[in-house]
């Protein structure tokens, strides 16, 4: 059921505990112009336009950085230098999975007026709820530990090794106030640092694929030919697995609320859709050209070499410099910035995300700021330890960085599912609900997914499980996971056949 919400109208004051926590406060979104018209057709899509479009550009933006964070880059360069440009067709495709399931949250979130964590909130017992909760917490806390190390590599890289792991990570940890003291100014000029970070990795990588000149026919090739084998099978399920995010899954749904819409009238909705799906394409499509100059500039420099299997985040720069040199500008310092925009970037999303994630499920009465601070200690605390510990040891960074992986990958079925359903219910959508079509297909890509993660999983288990206590527990832990995502989909299919009987009733 689409929000009928007058916001002409004032709120309920007898009790502000009724209200529930919102994305964004009336006086922080950003008004479109035109979007009070009076005397236009409530059904009507208004026509297109330029100006439109650039006041609805940003929350794909956004949205995109966790495309672009250092895990990503790191899948990159390692799908570069083992498999060469063979996996690039694959990066494209997984790209276009991750624009679906994107636009599905953005759908759901301009249609409702709500997003996931709320509507997750209402949807589920306490008991579910609160398991999602710390699921998603935990997603999110995995991601950013992964991008404050990749901004911690990268200032050590900029400052010569002067500062070690642990120091970047606290200058890391300082992003959020950044984010607090920009958050202030308002929401597009958030916007605007982050087209500038996005700038800045673009550039820097481009830079790099130009210094390595790899051949444009090989490129072609890599895209358009599928090519797998047993030997980069690892590689490939890094590509897919890394694509989708299950804390940004939550995170677009809220940002897409960030304009005014007006949801008394399907027109105004179906054009704040159409807008956003625009500039979530355009986003992710130069999130995939980013993607593809580093796993270019890696598979021209080291495939088939003796050190290919030896490249990770950590010491990638390093070999950067020593094939290709210095030239105009040290190709090292090139990584270190492009590196550092992609974590610097990529946390502070983390913040925003962990607010609404914070905000939706448990709808707190804190202040923004107050949950930006509580985000982001969850994440930086841990980093820190496992930046004082790892700071010396290549392998164990790289270890890390596969738990972490993992940690992040049992998470995607609770944000996928609780979407798919929730995007396809006709109670709450109306006629923003999902078509047969698009079902289907989002739910071939989210069993894809969901797949091709669980085969990480079972392969890293398989290599690191020792012991028969660890695999008694293991085996608990698993027997306990796949039951709460056969309750997950019973519940919404259960919940799926009570609407559509309660609608025969009515009819």
């Amino acid at each position: 059921m689409v929000s009928t919400h007058d916001h002409s109208k004032p709120l309920l004051l007898d009790s502000d505990r009724d209200l529930p926590e919102a994305a964004y406060d009336e006086a922080d979104k950003v008004h479109v112009v035109g979007i009070n018209e009076a005397g236009d057709d409530d059904c009507q899509t208004p026509p297109f336009s330029w100006k439109k479009l650039w006041l609805f550009t940003g929350p794909g933006f956004l949205m995109s950085i966790a495309f672009l964070d250092p895990g990503n880059l790191e899948g990159d360069l390692q799908a570069g230098a083992i498999a060469g440009n063979s996996l690039l067709w694959l990066l494209m495709w997984a790209t276009a999975m991750g624009l679906l399931v994107q636009l599905l949250s953005a759908r759901l979130g301009v249609a409702t007026g709500r997003h996931l964590a709320e509507l997750c909130r209402e949807e589920y017992p306490t008991w579910a709820r609160m398991v999602l909760w710390v699921m998603a917490e935990l997603a999110l806390i995995g991601a950013d530990i992964q991008e404050v190390i990749g901004s911690a590599i990268a200032i050590k890289i900029l400052s010569n090794g002067a500062l070690p792991l642990w120091s970047g990570v606290v200058i890391t940890a300082l992003d959020c106030f950044i984010f607090l003291f920009l958050e202030n100014y308002g929401v597009r000029k958030l916007e605007a640092v982050f087209a500038v970070l996005i700038a800045t990795m673009a550039l820097s990588f481009a830079w790099m694929f130009g210094e390595a000149k790899p051949s444009g026919t090989e490129l072609l090739i890599g895209i358009i030919v599928p090519k797998l084998s047993s030997r980069t099978i690892k590689q490939a399920v890094g590509v897919v697995g890394c694509i989708i995010m299950p804390h940004n899954v939550f995170l677009h749904s809220a940002l897409v609320q960030s304009r005014e819409v007006d949801h008394t009238k399907k027109g105004r909705v179906q054009e704040a859709l159409n807008y956003y799906s625009i500039e979530s394409t355009v986003a992710l499509v130069i999130s995939f050209v980013i993607n593809l100059f580093v796993t270019t500039v890696f598979a021209k420099g080291f495939y088939g070499t003796q050190i290919a299997d030896r490249i990770g985040l950590v010491n990638a720069g390093q070999y950067l410099q020593e094939k290709y040199g210095g030239g105009l500008f040290p190709i090292l310092y090139i990584w270190g910035i492009g590196l550092l925009a992609a974590g610097q970037s990529s946390t502070i999303t983390g913040t925003y995300a962990g607010q609404f994630i914070m905000g939706g499920f448990l709808d707190l009465r804190l202040k923004k700021w107050m949950r930006a601070l509580i985000t982001r200690s969850c994440a930086i605390i841990p980093t820190i330890i496992v930046a004082l510990v790892f700071d010396t040891s290549e392998d164990t960074l790289d270890v890390l960085n596969e738990w972490l992986n993992v940690l992040q990958s049992i998470q995607i079925p609770f944000a996928l599912i609780p979407l798919l359903f929730l995007v396809s219910n006709e109670q709450l959508m109306g006629s923003f609900k999902v078509g047969p079509v698009l079902k289907m297909v989002a739910w071939l890509v989210a069993a894809l997914v969901m797949v091709i993660n669980g085969y990480l999983l079972f392969d890293f288990f398989a290599s690191e499980v020792t012991g028969w206590l660890f695999s008694v527990g293991v085996s608990a832990f698993t027997s306990g996971y796949v039951a709460f995502i056969v309750y997950l989909v019973l519940r919404g299919i259960n919940f799926s056949s009570w609407c559509g009987s309660k609608r025969s009733m009515v009819q």
